[in-house]
């Protein structure tokens, strides 16, 4: 998805005071709501499924349930994003594309969240359903159309071709440098 090597380097280097004058400045209340999150990432005129996934994640961010991110719930998900280690990682992913919230994803759940980050990033490089057979076809091992967690994450971390699928798809990096350039409506 191109070169976001510096632009994370940059994004990593920020001091906790910098963050924390950033998030304040988009949000002075120190709450951050669903409506002000896609007016930061200036996230007009989306596909359904593009503002389905920003819900998601801004749900999946919102830890707390009270439909606010607030400072801590700011930082811990750039954290999460760039330091994140990669069972971290891939229990946010997997989160976020349990859509229904049953425990498992299904092929289409990954292909609606797979298409809908390409609307947002205009990252169109991937067929969503070609990762998504690649994924069910060596991680759905017993071909239930579905997986758990741990099927996930182990299988995930067994191929490494996945997992670079995986990083390439989610690389929210252009989503972050919206927020790190400090851009409104």
């Amino acid at each position: 998805m191109g070169n976001h090597g510096s632009n994370l380097d940059d994004i990593l280097a920020e001091d906790m005071h910098h963050w924390y004058n950033k998030f304040m400045k988009e949000s002075p209340s120190g709450l951050i709501t669903l409506f002000e999150l896609k007016a930061i990432l200036n996230l007009r005129g989306m596909t359904e499924t593009a503002n389905s996934y920003v819900d998601q994640v801004f749900f999946t961010f919102d830890m707390d349930g009270d439909g606010y991110i607030d400072f801590v719930e700011y930082i811990a998900a750039i954290s999460l994003l760039l330091k994140g280690e990669i069972n971290q990682k891939l229990k946010w992913y997997f989160k976020l594309f349990d859509q229904d919230g049953n425990g498992k994803i299904d092929k289409d759940e990954l292909v609606s969240i797979f298409a809908a980050i390409q609307d947002i990033t205009r990252n169109r490089e991937t067929n969503p359903e070609d990762v998504v057979s690649i994924i069910f076809e060596r991680i759905d091992v017993k071909g239930e159309g579905e997986m758990t967690l741990e099927e996930f994450i182990e299988g995930a971390k067994d191929h490494k071709d996945i997992m670079d699928m995986l990083k390439n798809l989610m690389d929210l990096t252009p989503v972050l440098v919206i927020i790190v350039e400090g851009r409104m409506l």
